[in-house]
């Protein structure tokens, strides 16, 4: 007899074949990517490249408002910093992007098999949800400019 409750359906207990597979994607891709963000912190604080920001100044910028920061340290805004990864304070984003980035290439590996199974409702979520996230990450979209 389950007095406590804990006893869960086995049926219910069962991942998916789509969530083993975002699951195993997103596991992976996650260590991937702070596995590149720890090599390319490496990069940054060794100098082997130039930054656009120089250390000496980074303890007077982070006193600064934002609009302040960008304007006076020549900091890039939105995808600019991609023209700048000759640099090593640069190389940071590709990490970060990497792991904001999860999420699209998760759905994007799952959603041959919601084709596969005919699943329609999954199918037009994923390709939705896709979307949604692409044109988030585009920039199209802003608030307070």
């Amino acid at each position: 007899m389950d007095v406590g409750g804990d006893h869960m359906d086995s049926e219910r207990a069962k991942a998916s074949e789509e969530q083993l597979i975002y699951a195993k994607i997103l596991g992976v891709g996650t260590w991937m990517a702070l596995g590149l963000l720890v090599i390319l912190f490496i990069v940054y604080i060794t100098g082997v490249l130039p930054n656009v920001v120089e250390f000496e100044k980074l303890q007077y910028y982070w006193t600064l408002r934002a609009s302040e920061y960008i304007k006076l340290a020549g900091a890039p805004t939105g995808w600019e910093w991609i023209k700048l990864l000759n640099h090593g304070d640069m190389l940071n984003f590709i990490g970060i992007g990497l792991l904001a980035g999860m999420t699209i290439i998760c759905y994007l590996v799952i959603l041959p098999v919601f084709v596969k199974k005919k699943d329609l409702p999954y199918t037009i979520i994923t390709i939705v949800e896709i979307l949604v996230l692409l044109l988030a990450a585009s920039g199209i979209l802003t608030a307070g400019h």
